[in-house]
């Protein structure tokens, strides 16, 4: 089974990329690309590029996993 490398949110860098994503989510790279270019995903393009930005991708993740009350 696959495993993150990053154990905390302070790990990331400021800006993530698709391997970054696939990596946190523990996910194939071509699920992080689909995913980064789903309407609802905070990613920017950066020229050819996708990143996220830190603080918009653990707002993402937090507001996927809110369970309601």
């Amino acid at each position: 089974m696959k495993e993150s490398n990053y154990k905390t949110y302070d790990e990331l860098p400021l800006f993530l990329n698709a391997e970054t994503v696939a990596n946190v989510l523990v996910i194939a790279m071509s699920s992080a690309y689909e995913l980064m270019k789903e309407k609802d995903f905070p990613a920017l393009r950066v020229g050819n590029r996708l990143i996220v930005p830190k603080e918009k991708f653990i707002a993402w993740v937090e507001k996927k996993t809110e369970v309601s009350k």
